[in-house]
């Protein structure tokens, strides 16, 4: 049996290369006011074109500081990404808050 690579994908935020499995897919929505809005794609089926990132708070704010979502969508109008926050925050394993398990094995330890 021949074994298959992976597809591989580069997140827009990190530029690292990564399985597109473990990357959340990303596409630009038109809306009626001519603009764009970021929409997930975690079941890789929206049609047109996508850009790939690790569903990481870090790689989003990377993406959008460097402006990365507009060139790799090919997209030269307004973005609004609040949607797109929102879905990479919530889905977030820390959400904000501090790793438990990282806490509580440092309470109790002599310094």
């Amino acid at each position: 049996m021949v074994r298959r690579a992976l597809p591989e994908r580069t997140c827009v935020g990190c530029r690292r290369r990564a399985p597109a499995d473990e990357l959340l897919r990303i596409v630009a929505l038109g809306d009626e006011a001519g603009g764009y809005s970021l929409r997930p794609d975690p079941a890789r089926r929206m049609p047109g074109r996508g850009a790939n990132m690790h569903p990481d708070p870090a790689c989003f704010a990377q993406a959008v500081r460097r402006r990365a979502f507009g060139r790799a969508l090919r997209v030269t109008a307004v973005i609004d990404h609040g949607e797109l926050a929102e879905h990479v925050h919530a889905s977030s394993p820390t959400s904000g808050q501090p790793d438990r398990a990282r806490v509580a094995s440092k309470v109790g330890r002599p310094t």
